[in-house]
């Protein structure tokens, strides 16, 4: 019967980290057109701000005067996601 705690157990771990993968994990408010994965210098040209948002999931939207732009990054799933969520989420 142990056999079934492990899977049941590992199911109510990735249903945690997928809630989790859901939050934010911070906003950038910035006009620059050096972060390290941006591939769209010309979202900030002339000065113009834009906001980025990190999510736990390892993807980022960005925002230029209130509507999506852009999304950067691949969404983290199955084991990647579960090694995040299990190693900087403070689980």
């Amino acid at each position: 019967m142990t056999e079934y705690n492990d899977a049941v157990e590992r199911q109510k771990v990735m249903l945690a980290a997928e809630k989790w993968a859901k939050q934010v994990r911070d906003i950038h408010v910035h006009s620059l057109s050096s972060m390290w994965y941006d591939d769209r210098p010309q979202d900030t040209a002339n000065g113009e701000s834009v906001t980025d948002t990190t999510y736990n999931d390892g993807t980022v939207v960005r925002q230029k005067n209130g509507k999506v732009i852009a999304t950067f990054g691949k969404k983290r799933t199955g084991e990647d996601l579960l090694y995040h969520y299990t190693h900087f989420s403070g689980f």
